[in-house]
């Protein structure tokens, strides 16, 4: 089986079918998670707001997953307590509180369905007294009290590579910077397909029984390969978020603020809160989706009324943009979409998957692969990844003994925790690929060995796959954290052997990517802040 498309489906496929006993290739274009994979809200979750939309099977779905997955990936998927003010005291308290209610309910079924998983608390009712306590940052006179319920957080581009990675354990062969640029064929019947290297221009032909797509937003340029019209109708819809200090807001819980369309989530990200999403059609680039004028201030505008002191544009440390890949629906407004997954067949040896969301990834991934092994006969038995766990999971007693022992090697306290928190057993492994791990000049929350793991066990190849995703910094840093760069640049020199103008051509294109979507941001308009982008070139091949 060849899956294309290296982000959270593609790699849960690759997952799905390798452990199975199926010989499996993944092929990325660009990197791992390089898409919506690295740029969603990082929330594992039922989707409380579409339980206002009746969709009890999604919602009872996606919780049984978010018990499972905090099984499977403990280190990486984390209970995540969230308050839902309230502006009224009594219909509105009992509506929310009968919702959630009902939301806690449907993921202990969930769970006992899937055989069990994390019990996540149950919700509470908080008075106004209790809110200010926990919310300071919230206007004083605008709540009279809140639910707390519970989801859960991820790092979704690390959840992403360690699936790849888990794949890669069960012998799926994975590449990266390998793009499809033609599907092979014995008359109407797909049979393989031609990948071309981004580093170096190499081609490979690759023959398979049956090609898997997960592209996601890219599901139509795909088609086009195959000269397919429209088989699966995708409509990516923007989602942008803003990153702020942490201290910025005097909140102790996340919020989850109701919106006229859809709802604001304020999430705690280590030293700062992520606050998002917009949700809007997107016609333009795919691959660097760009974040405008107006998607900045409206969310501004929608927390704002809700704060006691309102953030200023000053306040923002970064900004970064997802593409949710829709089912489309003849015209549907994209907050209307349904976030369920769809399976197609559209020619023989061939399977495309889209739609979906993070939360649901492992049962998107069973279904394409269950319709793969059906369509082309493949000798291959049901699923087993809801036993499988992901690379670095251990117990959770387990996790905390590592990260005491961690401390008491020399790290303090915290930043053990965040090690654990990342790569989970593996924490050690890191560790070990240098001699005396250092923080990095700019960067101090992160260590010189993490760059150097990146490159040597993570598959990274640019100074972008580090900085955007092997670690987050990006978006943990105002500028991109440019003024990391260099010492990121410099650790991962030493390992791949870069000269001094590989490193200057490295540092240079990643300026002016974090300059441009600078320039982005100040434009009102989706195409004027995509032509900014687009004039970015992508990360230069290695010498």
């Amino acid at each position: 089986m060849l899956i294309v498309g290296g982000g959270i489906v593609g790699a849960g496929a690759a997952l799905d079918a390798a452990s199975r006993g199926l010989h499996v290739a993944v092929v990325e274009a660009q990197d791992w998670a390089a898409g919506t994979s690295s740029r969603s809200s990082k929330l594992v979750h039922g989707g409380l707001r579409y339980l206002q939309m009746y969709d009890f099977a999604l919602v009872r779905e996606a919780l049984a997953e978010r018990s499972l997955l905090s099984e499977l990936a403990p280190h990486l998927v984390q209970p995540l307590p969230i308050l839902y003010p309230l502006r009224h005291r009594i219909v509105e308290r009992a509506y929310v509180g009968s919702g959630v209610l009902l939301y806690d309910i449907l993921a202990r079924l969930g769970a006992r369905r899937n055989g069990g998983g994390r019990a996540f608390p149950m919700h509470r009712q908080l008075s106004r007294r209790k809110l200010r306590a926990l919310a300071p940052a919230l206007a004083p006179d605008r709540y009279v009290g809140a639910v707390q319920y519970y989801d859960a957080q991820v790092d979704d581009a690390r959840l992403t590579l360690s699936v790849v990675r888990t794949a890669a354990s069960y012998g799926a062969m994975a590449l990266n910077r390998m793009q499809v640029v033609e599907l092979q064929r014995d008359g109407d019947a797909v049979t393989g397909a031609i990948v071309r290297s981004t580093e170096d221009g190499e081609r490979i032909a690759i023959r398979a029984r049956v090609v898997l797509s997960a592209t996601g937003v890219w599901t139509e340029a795909f088609e086009s390969l195959v000269g397919l019209e429209r088989a699966m109708a995708v409509r990516p819809s923007k989602g942008v978020h803003l990153v702020v200090p942490r201290e910025r807001l005097d909140l102790q819980r996340a919020l989850i603020l109701p919106t006229e369309k859809s709802v604001l989530f304020v999430l705690p990200w280590g030293a700062h809160w992520i606050i998002g999403t917009t949700d809007t059609p997107w016609q333009h680039g795919l691959a660097r989706p760009a974040a405008t004028n107006r998607d900045v201030e409206y969310l501004l505008a929608t927390l704002n009324p809700t704060l006691a002191r309102p953030l200023e544009r000053a306040d923002i440390e970064a900004v970064y943009v997802g593409l949710r890949p829709l089912i489309a629906g003849a015209g549907d407004e994209t907050t209307k979409l349904s976030r369920e997954h769809a399976v197609n067949r559209p020619r023989p040896g061939l399977v495309l998957i889209s739609g979906g969301k993070l939360t649901t990834y492992r049962v998107m991934a069973k279904d394409a692969v269950d319709a793969a092994v059906e369509h082309a006969r493949l000798g291959a038995g049901p699923s087993v990844t809801a036993r499988v766990p992901i690379v670095g999971a251990a117990s959770r007693a387990e996790l905390d003994d590592l990260t005491h022992r961690l401390a008491r090697s020399g790290l303090e306290g915290a930043q053990a925790e965040r090690l654990v928190g990342r790569y989970g057993s593996l924490a050690e492994e890191v560790l070990s690929v240098e001699g005396h791990p250092a923080p990095i000049e700019g960067a101090d929350s992160y260590l010189d060995a993490e760059v150097a793991y990146a490159v040597s066990h993570e598959g990274a190849r640019h100074l972008e796959d580090v900085l955007e995703r092997r670690t987050r910094l990006a978006i943990e840093g105002r500028d991109g954290a440019l003024a990391a760069a260099p010492g990121v640049a410099e650790v991962m020199a030493a390992r791949l052997g870069w000269d001094a103008p590989t490193i200057e051509a490295e540092l240079a294109g990643y300026e002016a990517a974090v300059r441009a979507r600078a320039a982005a941001e100040l434009q009102d308009d989706d195409g004027d802040a995509d032509a900014r982008l687009a004039s970015v070139p992508p990360p230069l091949p290695l010498p």
